[in-house]
């Protein structure tokens, strides 16, 4: 009896592992913000095995079931008028390079029926953000030209305001500039300009006041690619729950971010004791030009045992779908991991092939197959359709 009872056990189990596997197969699994092009400007190829030196590469996309990946354009506040536009379009010109070099597993799409086409060819999607709008150096035909080069979103905002939006960490401290917060008339003609365009706005990074005056001024749902529930971990990036209900009443959709600083409420302070045990080592790598970022990453990558033991639990990135479920419903939320733009994960979430592992995660906490294809994918989907109208 006890042998039959851990057979019947056994097929169990192989019988489920396989439905999540086969699940997360069919069903259109987006990711909506990757920061691999920064890592591809300092040498890298991810056309290379880049295991244990990045979240991403081209065989660990095809391997996590990735059908469509958003890349994010980035540069950080050190560039700005003369050299942002130019910084942006170099990213680009990169990422043009790498689908030309694999036209078998890759297809760069600028519209939804473009993208399904891909997916249906068996080839990754290749989308492209724009994260920060000093981007488009206060200059509409930037705007035009990012959108003819491939952007399909603009974050409005980084960490650092521009002349024309505020951004969260600048309202969050006090440090605004500009004369007031929120969008000016110029923030609001960019808004107007991507509804006009077909470019979704994407509301991560920016501060609340812009975030109000951006529900108020555009006509089209828009995305947050990369945030998660402040309610849940009250960090600046993180939306509170009359933002979460607005964007459910815009018909946009919150993209989780992976970031342990966004997920748990606890992570920060272990992250900070940690670091202040390494206080010379950062002191010395500032003074060598390194960003902040860049150096808790080289820190937690010198350091990983210790690195592994601040990591929260992958249970925990669920309690924000759950959080986001509840208040608004299963249309409103999707996946915007962050993938090689933090230094830190949730337990488990190493890199892009454990993306099946939320597939897994979602249905034990009782999602339908339905469900668990609109937050892996179908949601975005709608939103990106409802933008390109």
């Amino acid at each position: 009896m006890f042998i039959r009872t851990c057979l019947l056990l056994c097929i169990a189990t192989s019988s489920y592992a396989q439905s999540y596997q086969k699940l997360h197969q069919k069903a259109l699994v987006v990711d909506t913000h990757n920061d691999i092009l920064s890592a591809i400007m300092k040498g890298l190829n991810i056309e290379n095995d880049l295991t244990g030196q990045t979240h991403s590469d081209i065989a660990r996309w095809k391997k996590g079931g990735v059908d469509v990946q958003v890349f994010s354009v980035f540069c950080d506040e050190r560039y700005g008028k003369g050299t942002a536009f130019a910084y942006a379009n170099r990213e680009i010109d990169s990422l043009y390079a790498i689908v030309k070099r694999n036209p078998k597993t890759l297809m760069l799409t600028t519209s939804p029926t473009e993208l399904q086409k891909a997916v249906s060819q068996g080839k990754m999607a290749c989308m492209i953000g724009v994260e920060g709008g000093h981007m488009i150096e206060d200059n509409l035909t930037y705007l035009d030209s990012l959108y003819k080069r491939g952007a399909r979103y603009l974050t409005l905002t980084w960490n650092n305001s521009t002349s024309w939006a505020t951004s969260a960490k600048d309202e969050t401290a006090g440090t605004v500039t500009n004369a007031k917060k929120g969008l000016n008339d110029f923030g609001k003609q960019v808004v107007r300009r991507m509804n006009e365009l077909g470019m979704m706005v994407d509301v991560s990074h920016i501060g609340e006041q812009t975030f109000w005056d951006v529900i108020a001024t555009t006509t089209k749902p828009v995305i947050a690619s990369h945030s998660c529930v402040y309610a849940i971990c009250p960090h600046s990036r993180n939306l509170k729950d009359d933002q979460i209900k607005a964007i459910g009443k815009n018909g946009g959709v919150i993209q989780l971010n992976f970031y342990s600083g966004f997920l748990d409420s606890n992570y920060m302070k272990r992250k900070d004791a940690f670091l202040a045990s390494r206080s010379n080592e950062r002191d010395s790598l500032k003074a060598a030009g390194m960003t902040s970022y860049s150096i808790d990453e080289w820190i937690s990558k010198k350091y990983p045992q210790e690195a592994e033991a601040l990591r929260p639990t992958m249970s925990q990135l669920l309690d924000h779908i759950d959080y986001i479920v509840r208040l608004i419903g299963v249309d409103g939320v999707g996946l915007g991991s962050d993938f090689d733009g933090i230094e830190s994960t949730p337990q488990h979430l190493d890199d892009v092939t454990t993306f099946p592992l939320i597939t897994k995660a979602l249905l034990e906490r009782g999602y339908s197959e339905k469900d668990v294809k609109k937050i892996l994918g179908e949601n975005f989907l709608r939103v990106f359709k409802a933008n390109s109208k």
